[in-house]
């Protein structure tokens, strides 16, 4: 296990496995690999909502608002458009073949976190980018998803987009029990 990974899993035990995922569809109908942090903490928890802020999403997931592949489906469609009308783009988004590709969100605020995923670059070397959600800010962190996660969860990494930080305790509600 990602040793990332398996410090998230001390601090915010996870919840009884969630049904298994199959990765390699997922990643054909992406059109690309993800990377391991992310398959791994989606392994070990599922979909579901850190700290009452971070919402991991989920391939399969039965709400499209919080499946994967619908997500990124939909935010592929709309940022061309927003980009198009003049709101500006993240830093790194303008070598050819680079995309953004969600894997989490906050509800209440709109924001999202992307990889910023570009050609060349093994999905262990992809980093985060966060939109402000309703307004044109970008913000990115030059490291993974698991990373971000526990850096947020811990107040190593302060974010200017995001709420700020989770309290001293950490808890993670899952897809499985709060969307029903």
């Amino acid at each position: 296990m990602d040793p990332v990974v398996a410090r998230i899993a001390e601090l915010v035990p996870p919840p009884a496995p969630p049904r298994p995922r199959d990765w390699k569809a997922v990643e054909a109908e992406l059109g690309t690999p993800l990377p391991e942090d992310y398959k791994q903490l989606v392994d070990l928890y599922g979909g579901g909502v850190f700290d009452e802020v971070v919402w991991l999403l989920e391939p399969g997931c039965p709400v499209e608002d919080h499946d994967l592949l619908a997500v990124t489906r939909e935010r592929e469609e709309v940022l061309p458009g927003l980009w198009a009308i003049g709101e500006p783009k993240p830093a790194g988004l303008t070598e050819d073949g680079t995309r953004l590709l969600p894997w989490a969100y906050v509800e209440d605020g709109g924001q999202y976190l992307y990889w910023l995923a570009g050609p060349g670059r093994a999905p262990e070397e992809w980093t985060v980018t966060i939109n402000e959600g309703r307004g044109p800010g970008w913000e990115g962190h030059a490291v993974s998803c698991a990373r971000f996660l526990l850096s947020f969860m811990t107040g190593e990494i302060r974010s200017e987009i995001l709420p700020g930080p989770p309290g001293q305790s950490h808890v993670f509600d899952a897809n499985t029990d709060i969307l029903r």
